[in-house]
């Protein structure tokens, strides 16, 4: 059992990649926004009550996936709402299972992730839309998180396409269990 970790900032390109990779590999993608949607739903973004739930939320799917045996993809965008020791928790629920989590980092240039927050798929998810918001969240520290750990590779999305991303990870993922 492996979850392909893929992590980055607000529009480098997680979900559309991950959706690329799950259909190259057939693994399911648990992204980041399936909790995000789940805990909105009764609680403001960043409240309390609504970062335990998400906690909850991701804590479960790893838990209940590594007990099933069921290899997934998964999104996250660091930021400062997220409890630092939740990434090592999520970690250890894997490996407790002989499992493996395979970072994955993406990047890409600031004005790329300013360019694309207006792309009208992230309307679809409720993602954050607004340069200004990034910009004002970005100013406060909201997109501050301590270093994860080691990437298995790192993509620039500003100059790697979608689909070559995709191969690119499963290539690596595959290259590493064998």
């Amino acid at each position: 059992m492996y979850v392909v970790f893929i992590h980055g900032p607000a529009a480098s390109g997680k979900h559309t990649i991950g959706s690329r990779l799950s259909e190259l590999t057939g693994l399911p993608l648990f992204h980041n926004h399936l909790a995000v949607d789940a805990a909105k739903a009764l609680f403001d973004f960043g409240t309390a009550p609504f970062r335990e739930m998400r906690a909850a939320i991701w804590r479960t799917a790893f838990a209940q996936a590594a007990t099933a045996g069921q290899s997934f993809i998964f999104t996250f965008h660091p930021e400062a709402s997220v409890e630092p020791d939740l990434i090592d928790a999520l970690r250890q629920l894997v490996e407790s299972r002989a499992g493996h989590i395979f970072f994955v980092a993406l990047t890409c240039p600031r004005q790329t992730t300013l360019e694309r927050l207006s792309n009208a798929s992230r309307s679809n998810f409720g993602k954050l839309t607004d340069p200004d918001l990034y910009n004002q969240i970005d100013a406060n520290g909201g997109f501050e998180f301590p270093a994860l750990p080691s990437a298995l590779i790192t993509i620039d999305t500003g100059s790697t396409a979608p689909d070559d991303a995709a191969r690119k990870i499963a290539y690596a993922v595959a290259a590493h269990r064998a």
